[in-house]
């Protein structure tokens, strides 16, 4: 049987690629929420629909849900996510900016704050501690004292802000925690229980190469190789760096399996209904449904398990830090190491060589200590119908 090609599919597909940045936040969109919803509205997280995904579009978009609202310091904040995008950063930076900076307006002016001029650097830690106190995840809170570090920052440049008001000392520590990798005999019963094509091509997908899951779903037709078993990411979600990533071979069985039966005018590898882009959560579903079916969603693994699972396998397989940290795409050799402290074979090997001998050597000691008792014992015995007779002489 002749093998799809990917040029074959890259034909079919539609010229007229929308691209995002060109978007103007979509109508219809109520930005006018009840002042006493606010509180509540803040405290989940801002969502950019796909299809604003652009920095342009994303930055004005919320832009605009800022200044509809009376909060303490709307001016400045408008003209830092200016300065932001002016720095191109990625959307996600942007509503994780709105994501701290509009509870912190909000906490202001409910401790009788009217404008940024006025705020104190114990304003700052009682707004940390307000949102510790709120049971956020203390990843959560570190991001957001960071965004406030960068905002008073670009305010003290501007003279807006005294430098005592800055917050150098507040620091939040964060437990160093392991990678989360699958089992081996985990992999396989997940991959037993996958049959449709579409799922075990992307399930395949992200355990041989490592993508992260957005990475995944950004990923057009025309990105993949099949002849090379590559994967060519051009910009990150995440950092900007763009890499390749490889297949093996039966991750590209899966893929070949999919593509024979996927959508030709659809543009991305893996879509959902009616061509549509497919979504993290409809991924996580998708996903937790197949852990149930092997039976392992009490186990509490998660998509990006199968990228942790990649890096742990590949060092098992004694794959050398540095390849490994350009194909993660990481910035910091530093975060690739964490994985080595979770699956540092040779220091396992090393433990283990270690443990035989010193319980070869107590087994030794005892066997030692075993037999002169046991010479004792006998002496003793010998002796004792004696030991009336026996005198000690001067």
């Amino acid at each position: 049987m002749t093998q799809p090609s990917i040029e074959s599919y890259n034909n079919s597909l539609t010229d007229n690629v929308h691209t995002s940045d060109s978007q103007h936040p979509p109508d219809g969109i109520d930005y006018k929420a009840p002042a006493n919803d606010r509180q509540k509205a803040f405290s989940k997280k801002t969502s950019i629909p796909k299809h604003t995904w652009g920095s342009s579009s994303s930055c004005h978009l919320l832009i605009g849900k800022f200044s509809k609202q009376d909060l303490v310091g709307k001016r400045y904040v408008e003209m830092y996510l200016r300065s932001q995008y002016i720095r191109n950063c990625r959307p996600n930076t942007f509503k994780n900016i709105y994501n701290a900076l509009t509870p912190f307006s909000i906490f202001l002016r409910k401790i009788g704050k009217d404008c940024v001029e006025e705020v104190r650097r114990q304003d700052v830690e009682a707004f940390i501690e307000h949102e510790q106190d709120r049971g956020l995840k203390m990843s959560t809170v570190k991001t957001r004292l960071a965004i406030l570090k960068a905002f008073f920052r670009f305010l003290l440049e501007r003279g807006v802000v005294e430098q005592d008001v800055f917050p150098w000392k507040i620091k939040i520590r964060l437990p160093e925690t392991l990678p989360r990798a699958m089992a081996p005999e985990d992999v396989d019963r997940l991959l037993t229980v996958i049959v449709g094509a579409r799922d075990r091509a992307m399930i395949l997908l992200l355990l041989r190469t490592g993508m992260r899951i957005g990475e995944l779903l950004n990923t057009k037709i025309r990105d993949v190789s099949l002849r090379e078993q590559k994967i060519l990411i051009f910009e990150a979600e995440k950092n900007h760096l763009g890499r390749v990533v490889y297949f093996s071979d039966d991750a590209r069985e899966a893929l070949e399996a999919w593509l024979r039966l996927r959508d030709t005018r659809t543009e991305l590898l893996f879509y959902g209904y009616k061509g549509k882009e497919l979504s993290y959560a409809a991924a996580r579903m998708i996903f937790m449904k197949h852990l149930k079916g092997a039976g392992l969603n009490h186990k509490g693994y998660t998509l990006h398990c199968l990228r942790h699972t990649y890096a742990t396998d590949l060092l098992n397989a004694l794959i050398p830090i540095e390849c490994l940290e350009k194909l993660l795409g990481h910035k910091s050799l530093e975060v690739t190491r964490r994985y080595a402290r979770l699956s540092d074979k040779t220091r396992e090997e090393q433990y283990f060589k270690a443990m035989a001998i010193i319980e070869r050597r107590q087994s030794h000691e005892h066997n030692q200590l075993d037999s002169e008792l046991q010479a004792i014992l006998e002496k003793t015995q010998l002796l004792s119908p004696h030991g009336k007779e026996l005198h000690e002489y001067p």
